[in-house]
């Protein structure tokens, strides 16, 4: 069996297009590929090529592969046609154990043995989603963060039965279409960026419900606090310098007792109906009136902001 070289790779199939799907799919048309996209809900086709119009604006703005097209963009009637004829497969069904096996399993019984598969699953482990599939060894997570077509992470780990040189060509592959791809050496629930970022929301969670602030207070303490600098040097780098000359080592002897103290709560409080309405109402007084498709060109054009700022950056720095 022959595989293309993740350099080579130009026709792609996307699995499930809501939210993730659909940015996957806008993704990988400004990077210049063809998609063939499939879905099953009433109605998805057009809600697809809506996403896709509704960023190109954005995607122009961050740069387009000179093949670029949403017109490279076809929707087939069924999984099986889908993916019959590409070497690359984004699977993004319902993150729901069931569903993605079955899924995996129809996907592998029906592309081409030489491709690739990648479930887009925010938690689940690759071992338990490929357990029906004839050929486990060609299936990865990659798992992207909202929106794919903007945030670059993706993080990509195997199952146990996983061929190591998959996961490879999966880091290669995701590197050539221009995301930063976290190459796991293990299955971890819930992957790394998810958990951090749980720890976080879980805290917040908290405090709400305990009635100690506000959700305006949270999003404002993240975004003109820890957030500002974990855009560029991430949390342990941060506390490194926290530490001044004497770095993380003096950080740690000088703070490591405040480890002790109750500052956070890690396990996440009872989702109680209270506690939601108390999320719901905050959340809304911070959307100010603003539509979901106000709020995301807002998120875009921040992030397209950031990620210039985020390039010019990392250009100074030793990599």
């Amino acid at each position: 069996m022959t595989r293309l070289e993740p350099t080579q790779v130009q026709r792609v199939a996307v699995v499930g297009t809501g939210v993730i799907g659909g940015g996957w799919a806008a993704h990988f048309l400004r990077r210049g590929l063809e998609v063939v996209a499939h879905d099953p809900a009433p109605g998805a086709e057009a809600r697809l090529r809506q996403l896709v119009a509704d960023a190109w604006p954005v995607l122009e703005k961050l740069g387009l592969d000179s093949r670029a097209d949403p017109a490279r963009l076809s929707f087939a009637p069924d999984l099986r046609s889908a993916v019959a004829e590409v070497d690359f497969v984004q699977e993004n069904a319902p993150e729901n154990a069931a569903v993605k096996i079955d899924v995996l399993a129809q996907i592998d019984a029906a592309a081409p043995p030489s491709s690739v598969i990648a479930s887009s699953t925010s938690g689940f482990a690759m071992t338990m989603m490929a357990a029906r599939c004839q050929r486990p060894e060609r299936c990865v997570v990659a798992h992207p963060f909202n929106p794919p077509y903007l945030i670059p992470l993706v993080e990509v780990v195997g199952g146990e039965k996983t061929d190591p040189a998959v996961i490879d060509w999966a880091v290669d592959f995701y590197t050539a279409v221009g995301k930063y791809a976290l190459k796991m050496e293990r299955e971890l629930p819930g992957f790394l960026a998810n958990r951090l970022q749980e720890a976080v929301w879980r805290e917040a969670l908290h405090l709400v419900a305990e009635g100690l602030v506000s959700v305006e207070e949270i999003d404002a303490a993240m975004i003109y606090g820890p957030g500002l600098r974990w855009a560029f040097m991430g949390p342990c780098l941060t506390f490194h310098l926290a530490g001044g000359e004497g770095g993380m080592a003096h950080m740690l002897d000088h703070f490591g007792p405040a480890l002790k103290e109750p500052w956070t709560w890690l396990e996440a409080p009872d989702l109680t109906p209270e506690l939601r309405d108390r999320m719901v109402a905050g959340t809304g007084k911070l959307a100010a009136g603003r539509s979901i498709r106000e709020l995301e060109r807002q998120r875009d054009e921040c992030l397209i902001a950031l990620l210039r700022t985020l390039e010019n950056c990392q250009a100074r720095s030793p990599r």
